[in-house]
């Protein structure tokens, strides 16, 4: 027989890498880092918060302009032009604020000034006898012994308050008697919010009915706040008229509500701008 060759076997290598231990390497450690960022919403930066917070203010602004623009589409083409000649910013002096108002009206007729008023208070109400008529009659309802000879638009009577407590409403001023007054408690509730009830301080309690009629309906203004409001709205003037003369209604006026109850003063013609009165000129 022949002799077997022995062969011998090294394996130390093999038991060198079953011990060694498994390594990554720096590109798999990269792509789980990657992956698990990709998992993971980001959070967004400062930066990303102050341009999305821009950006909608960008749209309000711009909405905001478009809701301007579309104001001023719906004026008409008179009004936009008369607007022109005035500073929407601007108070004017009194003088120059009339002027400008009668300049503006753009009506067919001889329209009306008017006077408006934002009050510092409700409930404001009285009477004020200006220089120079107005052009606006007054109607009056007078209540009382005498009142048919007064001279007064319409006569009260007990049908006549029971026609108010129905809601119908067809005068400007209430003059009575004082013995008339428990009779009008009973529509109280109608005239006070209107700023139609009697009051003594006003001269529409009183017994000479006659003298506070011809009062009323030879320029005597009442001046009132709408209801439950800070602001009242008065016929001043007409635009014909000269405007020296409304300039002196509107002080006589400012006068007697008296000027640390007003807060702002805007004269206006019946058809066109309005115009901002400097308070310090009155």
């Amino acid at each position: 027989m022949g002799k077997k060759k022995s062969v011998i076997i090294d394996d130390s290598v093999q038991e060198e890498v079953k011990k060694s231990p498994v390594i990554k390497t720096d590109v798999v450690a990269e792509e789980e880092s990657t992956s698990e960022i990709a998992a993971s919403p980001e959070a967004p930066r400062n930066d990303e918060k102050v341009s999305t917070k821009t950006k909608k203010e960008d749209k309000k602004s711009k909405r905001a302009t478009k809701k301007s623009a579309a104001r001023k589409e719906t004026r008409s083409v008179k009004y936009r032009k008369a607007s022109e000649d005035v500073e929407k910013s601007k108070r004017y002096n009194v003088s120059e604020a009339v002027s400008k108002a009668q300049a503006g009206s753009y009506s067919k007729f001889a329209g009306t000034v008017e006077l408006h008023v934002n009050t510092a208070q409700k409930n404001m109400r009285g009477l004020v006898s200006l220089p120079f008529a107005t052009g606006r009659k007054l109607t009056v309802l007078a209540f009382g012994n005498g009142a048919s000879e007064s001279g007064a638009d319409i006569v009260g009577t007990e049908e006549k308050i029971a026609s108010i407590q129905k809601g119908k409403v067809d005068f400007d001023v209430v003059v009575t008697t004082a013995d008339w007054m428990p009779k009008l408690a009973k529509i109280a509730a109608i005239l006070g919010p209107r700023g139609l009830m009697p009051n003594p301080k006003s001269g529409t309690i009183t017994a000479d009915l006659k003298k506070a009629v011809t009062d009323i309906q030879s320029g005597k203004v009442e001046f009132k706040t709408d209801r439950n409001a800070q602001v009242m709205h008065l016929s001043i003037g007409k635009t014909s008229q000269p405007s020296d003369e409304i300039v002196q209604n509107i002080k006589t006026l400012i006068n007697s509500i008296g000027k640390t109850r007003i807060k702002k003063i805007v004269i206006a013609p019946t058809m066109g701008p309005g115009v901002k009165v400097d308070m310090s000129s009155l």
